[in-house]
């Protein structure tokens, strides 16, 4: 019996929370009709009646897109936590999480242009280093100096030079 009382109580509260969204709904849509209402006793609208074109936003441009992106970020993490307390919320496996960061890495590197930037970056950053760009110097002065032949001819190269002066 008390299984049953607790599945009518899950249903009814369900029901309730529908007809909350329904009337919300409905009060909405009211709100619209007199808004439009208003607008059609004032005769028509002219381009010169919205203001200079700048004033106005695009199509695309409305709404959640024409919010600050501090905005975005706190309402779309607002819905992310309640998503998680509620349950509903996906969660990648480390498989999942592997294969789309694949799929990003794979977009992202068929830019040409971004990757050259990224490497320039990482590039200047390292060479400010001093100490592991001395370590780097070492470590590459060692692999060639064990290269006897490459060593004598590089030698060979340099006394050429000189005694051309």
């Amino acid at each position: 019996m008390i299984e049953k009382d607790q599945h009518e109580t899950a249903r009814n509260s369900g029901e309730v929370e529908d007809m909350k969204q329904a009337e919300a709904s409905q009060v909405r849509a009211a709100q619209s009709d007199e808004q439009a209402e208003e607008h059609e006793h004032e005769g028509p609208v002219s381009s010169s009646d919205l203001g200079p074109a700048t004033d106005r936003k695009p199509a695309s441009q409305r709404g959640f897109a024409a919010m600050e992106r501090d905005k975005q970020r706190a309402i779309a993490s607002k819905g992310g936590k309640a998503a998680h307390e509620k349950g509903t919320a996906h969660e990648f496996t480390p498989d999942e999480a592997r294969q789309a960061g694949k799929k990003g890495g794979e977009v992202v590197s068929q830019n040409r242009k971004h990757m050259a930037e990224i490497g320039r970056k990482g590039g200047e950053r390292v060479s400010q280093d001093r100490e592991h760009m001395a370590q780097i110097g070492r470590k590459g002065g060692e692999a060639v100096s064990s290269d006897r032949a490459h060593m004598a001819q590089i030698g060979r190269k340099g006394g050429e030079a000189r005694g051309t002066h």
